[in-house]
């Protein structure tokens, strides 16, 4: 479908919703009413628009908020307040929250110093990533963040690593993720260039897991 066409349905969108009573243009109505219609597309791109549109004023207001040294623990229940209002998860909260907190720092040219700088910038705003990487996927979301970051920008390339064990430590990405990550391929750009780098703490995860396990069958 073309822009034009995608135009054309949104304005028509908005000009159908002049038709229905106030107290019938709830989401739940208008699909019901459109669907109806058959004009389930034209829903489906409201959504989409929507969608977008939200993720954007999350971003923007997050940016503000980050300006604004806003405590932590306000920044958490905002972005939760938000993310409930419209629907959005936490894997894609977190990718957002990635995004807006190294956008925040002047990074230091040289790569020796880099990572230990960028370490430093993320350690305080771990526990607002951990308050969103609460499940598996979320997890994966934000350490795939951290891959296209450090390929991306090629003076984080040695950093990757740093980052992550970092990230592991102050309980944001779990030994399960990251083993999930190491283990099983992945389309995002860089991953290739960061195994070498993961090799050593990941046979570091590996054994401390083998251990436990062993520990659980002598039990």
């Amino acid at each position: 479908m073309h822009n034009t066409d995608v135009y054309n349905l949104l304005w028509l969108w908005c000009r159908l919703l002049e038709f229905l009573p106030l107290n019938r243009r709830s989401e739940e109505a208008l699909a019901a009413s459109f669907g109806a219609r058959g004009l389930a597309e034209l829903l489906r791109l409201h959504r989409a628009q929507a969608s977008q549109e939200a993720r954007r004023d999350l971003t923007a207001a997050l940016q503000d908020d980050l300006a604004d040294d806003k405590p932590v623990r306000d920044l958490i229940q905002d972005l939760r307040d938000m993310a409930h209002k419209h629907a959005i998860p936490d894997h894609e909260v977190i990718a957002i929250i990635w995004q807006c907190v190294m956008s925040r720092s002047e990074w230091n040219k040289k790569e020796e110093l880099l990572a230990e700088q960028a370490a430093k910038h993320l350690r305080q705003y771990t526990p607002l990533l951990e308050a969103f990487a609460q499940s598996a996927k979320a997890e994966l979301a934000l350490l795939t963040k951290v891959q296209e970051y450090c390929y991306e920008n090629m003076n984080f390339m040695r950093a990757f690593s740093k980052l992550v064990v970092m990230l592991y430590k102050t309980n944001v990405l779990s030994e399960e993720v990251i083993l999930k990550w190491y283990r099983e391929p992945n389309s995002t750009k860089g991953k290739m260039m960061f195994l070498d780098q993961m090799k050593k703490f990941v046979e570091w995860l590996q054994s401390a897991e083998e251990e436990s396990e062993s520990g659980e069958d002598d039990d």
